[in-house]
């Protein structure tokens, strides 16, 4: 090739060159690659590109939100585990068994639940007002004392009342209570149920003998104890005695109970 050819044909390239630089602005313009013989190519920035493919991207996107989640789309179908829930919970539920309610809530006062003239008749000498027991729960248990030595003959009063939530529990320890006795009875007539009994013991040559009185009125029991003895004569009361002096003032404890309802 002649150098006149040369220096033509560098030309035809320069020329070439600056014509395709002249497309595209130098702010986005890419590497240009110079090919002998080849057309020059109008490259788009990267960003602009996918700007251009992904139009129509976009609108089919918007047009299938409009369509599923915007004004014109159908109301979403009940879910049909929702609705069976619904029903469920908004139907009546069965009535439910309601908690047994006490008869008796509190023991009445213990000391004013026998009589004065119970008290004088029983316990000769002693003040009516009897001396209550200090109890850890008064709303469950509560008794009363008195006694009293009159010449050389001695008494003893015991009123005692103890409450169960139930009757039931009320019944299993009046059972429980009638298994520790012998020899008594049935008391007819007095509360739910009523025992009575009666025992002798001697210490020292010293006759004591004590009756106890053993009443269940519903979710309560009433506990009696009456005991004498004579220090002259190192002899006790009759059982007679004792056990009707006990089912008196039973009988007293038992009406001020149901009397404090």
């Amino acid at each position: 090739m002649t150098a006149v050819a040369r220096s033509r044909r560098g030309c035809h390239f320069r020329a070439h060159r600056q014509a395709c630089d002249t497309v595209v602005p130098s702010a986005v313009r890419t590497p240009l690659r110079t090919v002998p013989h080849e057309k020059c190519a109008l490259s788009l920035p990267l960003p602009l590109a996918l700007t251009t493919r992904l139009a129509p991207v976009a609108v089919l996107a918007t047009a299938g939100w409009a369509l599923s989640s915007g004004p014109l789309a159908p109301a979403p179908a009940a879910d049909h585990h929702d609705s069976a829930t619904k029903s469920t919970s908004a139907s009546p539920t069965a009535p439910s068994t309601s908690a047994a309610t006490k008869t008796f809530t509190a023991a009445p006062a213990p000391c004013t639940a026998v009589t004065a003239n119970t008290v004088k008749s029983l316990v000769p000498g002693a003040k009516t007002v009897g001396k209550e027991i200090p109890s850890t729960d008064t709303a469950a248990r509560r008794t009363c004392s008195w006694n009293a030595l009159k010449g050389y003959d001695y008494r003893w009063l015991d009123v005692s009342f103890e409450l169960s939530d139930t009757d039931a529990a009320a019944e299993k320890t009046y059972q429980d209570r009638l298994t520790e006795k012998n020899g008594g009875g049935v008391v007819p007539g007095l509360g739910d149920a009523a025992y009575s009994v009666v025992n002798l013991s001697t210490e020292d040559k010293q006759q004591t003998r004590e009756g106890v009185v053993l009443v269940r009125a519903s979710n309560a029991l009433v506990v009696i104890t009456y005991n004498g003895s004579d220090f002259e004569s190192k002899k006790a009361p009759s059982t007679d005695v004792i056990n009707k002096g006990a089912i008196k003032a039973a009988k007293d404890a038992v009406a001020a109970l149901e009397g404090g309802r």
